[in-house]
């Protein structure tokens, strides 16, 4: 069974807002940093997005030619799959929207054969998931700052309980990754 793997990028105090990346993320990036979000997309044979991701995402990475950053060819070339009740069309190679009966489509994919299925942003998604104990682990990239406000990744309702340190990996400027895993 494949695993579900969520890939968090946060601040110290668990925001995760895109908008103000340039604040928490950039300011902290290195040769490690790149090396690990590479070697993460690397595991994978499949990508999940909730419809905000998907949206932010896709109209930049689908027009990448040259295997930028060293993700772009990977990014491009994956089976992506998008859960959205709204989203009409998916034209980013090798995308699907799941849009009826998420749990047991996600069950599904769970169960084929192959690699990890890794889950990048996607709060909301990612709370529903995890509800439904789908989540099998969570790779947090935790940033060295505070920044008080902005959109928080774990809301007030989040559960995810039974979870157990795996891992810890140190990157550039003081970020850290911290693997956890459910217990079983």
């Amino acid at each position: 069974m494949r695993k579900l793997i969520v890939s968090e990028w946060i601040t110290l105090d668990g925001v995760f807002d895109a908008d103000r990346m340039g604040e928490w993320f950039m300011p902290y990036f290195g040769e490690a940093k790149a090396t690990y979000i590479q070697d993460c997309h690397n595991t994978c044979d499949a990508i999940l997005f909730g419809r905000k991701t998907y949206e932010m995402l896709a109209p930049y990475w689908s027009t990448k030619k040259n295997n930028e950053d060293g993700v772009a060819d990977k990014l491009n070339s994956v089976p992506k799959y998008v859960v959205s009740t709204t989203l009409e069309k998916a034209d980013w190679n090798n995308s699907t929207i799941i849009s009826k009966n998420v749990i047991e489509e996600i069950t599904r994919l769970k169960e084929l054969p192959g690699k990890e299925i890794m889950l990048e942003g996607s709060a909301e998604l990612v709370k529903a998931l995890a509800k439904a104990d789908l989540v099998d682990e969570y790779r947090l990239m935790v940033h060295p700052i505070i920044l008080g406000s902005g959109k928080r990744f774990f809301v007030d309702d989040f559960q995810a309980s039974g979870l157990k340190l795996a891992k810890t990996q140190t990157l550039d400027a003081g970020v850290i990754v911290l693997y956890y895993q459910r217990e079983k």
